[in-house]
């Protein structure tokens, strides 16, 4: 251990003190006021005559009187199983009023890298309850999968419900058993206010999710440096859960939006040379560091799957934050303002969300057989429903053919039977996809062109297609018609 009482310079979270031989970067500091109250920092920056700390408390009360003490080692968090049921702060003290914390190990927050040969591919499926997510957008162990939201739309909320509803259903196929592992939730909130901290906390009392849950805050007004350890406290946590006492961990980030203005700031702090919008260059590589702690290992019967939230600056899906963690992460869940405007709950979009792991984890076994099939037509059906609503703003409904306009109150049921469930309604796979069997129902058995013919025997609703199969070819005729008359 190192002590000097030789500070030069302080500069906004930084804090720059004079050394006679170099420290480690990442070290751990114990900075002492005067008066006997301690803050702690981080090494960012180390040479023979200087080294540079971010204080995480903030660098208000701290003079050049203070003394700064090297207690060589990194930043650990203190891990057992008995964080379950816990609320902690950004810097992982409990605020609770629960009992200390008896760890049972110590782990470094930064993590080690998951060996790419000894990762086990993400396949199998975890039921959310929301069926945008479920039936359109599968989310599956081990993936990363982000939702991208705005300003003033309900990300929060759609948070919450996750937290509470997700679970890892029995397998579907007889014969096929369980693995035992539990199921746990992490949720991480950076830069929020107290009072959606305090809604945060009683949704989860209210529900019971807190008894599987751990809870890091990081308030607003806390410093910007503690905001970059928060998810690494969290993850490091549920790698733990994962690996070492083989739960099943889905770790919910948000806001990502706020964690990079942090980094942002800090950036700014240190005179760094700035990158996209002020963005440091390396926050890719930031952000990477994150998102590449969930996966699965072989031979380990537990996971760590997360969902990061981010609310897109001005709306915009080329800005930075989202840009790059969509380079990093396996797809995306969009939110969108007009279906919030309509009152959809929540309002997910699912013709641009995307989860590039689904295919591998539905289907006999994990979901049910016609998963696919029904996500795949839904799909088509609500993107034909969404083109016609164009040409129905210039031509009128009355000159579309009945196919048409069939298309048309489809892509309306949609919205309002499948995707707006609202966040208190717990979906399983069976519903959603029986929801989707009577959504699909609407249309004539010839238009169900991506789904099996066994599995349209087997689902197919007769009472919800009216006109029936032999009335096919004179809508298409009425299609072609009106396509000649527009």
């Amino acid at each position: 251990m190192k002590e000097y009482q030789t500070i030069e310079e302080i500069s906004g979270p930084l804090v720059f003190v004079e050394i006679d031989e170099p420290v480690g970067y990442d070290e751990i500091v114990e900075i002492e006021l005067p008066n006997g109250e301690q803050k702690r920092g981080q090494v960012l920056e180390s040479n023979e005559e200087f080294a540079s700390i971010q204080v995480f408390e903030g660098t208000d009360s701290i003079n050049r009187d203070a003394s700064v003490r090297f207690l060589g080692e990194t930043m650990k968090m203190p891990v057992t199983e008995d964080l379950l049921g816990r609320v902690l702060d950004g810097s992982g003290r409990p605020i609770d009023d629960g009992p200390e914390i008896v760890p049972e190990e110590r782990e470094d927050i930064i993590g080690a890298a998951i060996n790419p040969t000894a990762r086990e591919y993400p396949e199998e499926f975890i039921q959310t309850g929301v069926s945008a997510i479920d039936g359109m957008n599968t989310l599956v162990r081990g993936q990363k999968l982000p939702i991208f939201s705005a300003s003033g739309l309900p990300h929060n909320d759609l948070a919450l419900q996750i937290a509470r509803q997700a679970t890892v259903p029995e397998e579907i196929e007889e014969g096929d058993d369980e693995d035992g592992s539990e199921f746990a939730v992490v949720f991480c909130a950076m830069g929020i206010t107290a009072e959606e901290s305090n809604e945060f906390l009683a949704d989860f009392e209210r529900t019971g999710a807190l008894e599987r849950s751990v809870v890091f805050s990081n308030l607003a007004d806390d410093p910007a440096v503690e905001r970059q350890i928060t998810p690494r406290l969290a993850l490091t946590t549920a790698e733990y859960l994962a690996f070492e006492k083989d739960y099943h961990v889905l770790v919910i980030l948000t806001d990502m939006t706020n964690y990079c203005e942090a980094l942002r700031e800090i950036g700014a702090a240190r005179e760094e040379v700035p990158g996209r919008r002020g963005y440091p260059g390396y926050m890719y590589t930031d952000l990477a560091q994150l998102y590449e702690r969930a996966g699965r290992i072989k031979g380990r019967e537990g996971s760590v799957t997360q969902i990061p939230i981010l609310t897109m600056p001005g709306d915009d899906d080329t800005h930075p934050i989202p840009d790059l963690t969509g380079y990093i992460t396996e797809g995306q869940i969009m939110m969108d303002r007009d279906l919030n405007s309509q009152g959809a709950q929540p309002p997910v979009n699912v013709l641009p969300s995307l989860s590039r792991l689904m295919d591998d984890g539905i289907g006999e076994g994990l979901t049910r057989e016609d998963h696919g099939d029904v996500s795949d037509q839904l799909y088509a059906a609500y993107a034909e429903g969404e083109d016609l609503r164009d040409l129905v703003n210039i031509v009128g409904r009355e000159a579309l053919s009945e196919q048409d306009n069939r298309y048309l109150d489809l892509a309306d049921r949609f919205e309002t039977e499948f995707v707006d469930q609202g966040f208190d309604n717990d979906r399983d796979i069976e519903e959603t996809l029986d929801i989707g069997w009577d959504l699909l129902s609407m249309l004539p058995k010839s238009s169900l062109n991506r789904i099996d013919e066994e599995l349209i025997e087997e689902h197919y609703r007769e009472d919800v297609d009216e006109p029936g199969e032999e009335s096919a070819g004179d809508e298409s005729d009425g299609a072609a018609e009106s396509e000649a008359e527009a």
